[in-house]
């Protein structure tokens, strides 16, 4: 399991069986957006203050390059091909596309503002970003690099992730408190989905992170400062319960097996493990300062 830590500038690395802190990996200023590369071998590190993703060879947990990303890149996402990294530049309005092996930028999209949010559908053809101000899921085809339709959502979308047969699209809205699932083929949203937790005033159901089973089973939405993990049926697309976790959930990922979730709390400075078949937190982990993204791997 791999935490990115905003305030630290590091990269923790948790072992899934023990459950153990076992490495740190030091990263560029203020890291945020993580992923794997199709062979997992690989993991890249959107560091924003230093303008650029590192890569980091996972059987060192050394950073052995660097790839241009634009400036202040917060998220991304990789293409199904494994070969394109597609960047949100939060400063400048922009999308980056980059090319791994060419280590360079192939290509520039302009956005609403403030893009954030960045999914892709499974046969890599549809990329969706969001833009924060704009309240906007644009759906970008990655052959042509052109926006083809725009959906309007709540205030301050901030993560967008397609289910795994790309029929639909989820967008999570921050100040809006709600997640919108989208039709990925109609563009229309099927439903917006509400949270109410007994005792937490609306204003602190904050949705974020996204993670969605491969099943089609279930999705698992991180509520920020509710300290909460919503947990819905994908199917009927109603909220089944809540899972407490540490404070300001952030973003979460599911297990390699889907067993379990993991999540960044980034104001306790901790990971919490929920047993999915329990329904309970079973672990805190302390990590670095201001947990961020999320990823694992087998």
């Amino acid at each position: 399991i791999y935490v990115s830590n905003e305030r630290d500038n590091t990269v923790s690395v948790i072992d899934g069986d023990t459950l153990e802190l076992i490495d740190t990996i030091k990263v560029g200023r203020r890291p945020r957006g993580i992923t794997l590369s199709k062979d997992q071998s690989i993991l890249y590190v959107c560091a924003g203050d230093s303008d650029r993703i590192d890569v980091v060879d996972l059987s060192t947990n050394r950073v052995v390059g660097r790839l241009p990303s634009g400036p202040d890149p917060e998220l991304f996402v990789l293409h199904p091909d494994g070969d394109t990294l597609y960047v949100a530049n939060e400063d400048d309005n922009l999308v980056t596309v980059v090319d791994i092996a060419g280590q360079r930028v192939v290509a520039e999209i302009e956005v609403g503002v403030e893009p954030e949010g960045m999914g892709i559908s499974p046969d890599g053809r549809i990329l969706v970003n969001t833009s924060e101000t704009t309240n906007m899921a644009h759906f970008i085809d990655t052959a042509s690099h052109e926006i083809v339709d725009n959906v309007l959502v709540d205030s301050r979308p901030r993560v967008a992730q397609f289910n795994s047969d790309g029929s639909k699209v989820w967008v999570s809205s921050e100040i809006g408190g709600t997640v919108a699932v989208i039709d990925a083929a109609s563009r229309e949203i099927v439903r917006t989905i509400g949270f109410e937790i007994q005792g937490v005033p609306r204003e602190a159901i904050q949705p974020v992170g996204i993670a969605l089973t491969r099943d089609g089973r279930k999705a698992y939405v991180a509520l920020g400062p509710a300290n909460r993990v919503a947990e819905i049926d994908q199917q009927s697309l109603e909220v089944e319960r809540y899972h407490l976790v540490g404070q300001r959930v952030w973003n979460l990922a599911l297990s390699p097996d889907e067993s379990r979730l993991y999540t960044t709390n980034g104001v306790s400075s901790d990971m919490s493990v929920v047993d999915l078949d329990e329904g309970r937190v079973i672990r805190t982990i302390g990590v670095g300062r201001l947990p961020w993204g999320v990823v694992t791997r087998p």
